[in-house]
């Protein structure tokens, strides 16, 4: 049964951690983490600028851009609170914690932090797979915090913006290579592999980083139940 696991993991062995040291308000959040991209970040808890010079002081990280300015609605007054968005490149914990999830048949659907911990759910086609990358995590001292498993009956518990079918097409694309660079399937294996035509195969893609993309900067990620 494809499954779903909520953990906790501290920043020290993810990243961000002096940015928390120095800016205890700061909190973040990352959309799906496909490939090896720079994933685009949403952070707030201080001005831009502060966050930029912790972030830019932070060894862990590499900040690309900065992307975007917004704001969300934040307590019962309806007052906003702003965020902005950077395109931030990681190195060391993050990176290895990917490889272990990604070499145990598994992929990173999204990611908050907030107090110097990371909060991460991750999916995985079976409990064994869950099994696995967990044993992985203690090999290389994640001290990972589990705190909930969610079967696929439950799919619609799981923060994200995608449908069912998007999901499990960005899940096979993930597993069998679509988004490595170099890319391991073409698109029109993958199409064939999942017994679509090329243009569908296309545009699901499309939607579906679409649909992530803008889970990310609106500041939410939402379950949807209806399919493309």
């Amino acid at each position: 049964m494809t499954t779903v696991v909520e953990l906790d993991v501290p920043a020290d062995r993810l990243g961000l951690a002096r940015t928390f040291d120095h800016l205890p308000a700061f909190e973040f959040q990352i959309g799906a983490i496909i490939g090896d991209a720079p994933p685009l970040v949403r952070a707030s808890g201080s001005d831009r600028r502060t966050i930029e010079r912790a972030l830019e002081a932070d060894p862990s990280v590499d900040v690309l851009a900065n992307v975007s300015v917004g704001a969300d609605e934040s307590g019962r007054s309806g007052s906003t609170r702003p965020f902005w968005v950077f395109r931030l490149e990681f190195t060391g914990g993050l990176e290895l914690f990917q490889r272990l999830v990604t070499d145990a048949d598994g992929a990173v659907l999204s990611a908050r932090g907030r107090e110097g911990t990371w909060s991460l759910q991750l999916l995985f086609h079976d409990r064994e797979s869950v099994s696995t990358c967990h044993d992985l995590f203690d090999q290389y001292e994640f001290d990972v915090e589990v705190t909930r498993l969610t079967g696929m009956d439950g799919l619609e518990r799981v923060q994200t913006p995608l449908t069912e079918t998007q999901y499990e097409t960005i899940c096979t694309a993930h597993d069998l290579g679509y988004f490595d660079v170099p890319r391991a399937i073409t698109l029109e294996e993958l199409a064939t592999e999942l017994g679509v035509s090329h243009q569908a195969l296309s545009e699901r893609l499309r939607r579906s980083q679409s649909a992530l993309i803008s889970a990310e900067l609106s500041g939410g990620l939402t379950s949807s139940a209806i399919d493309p």
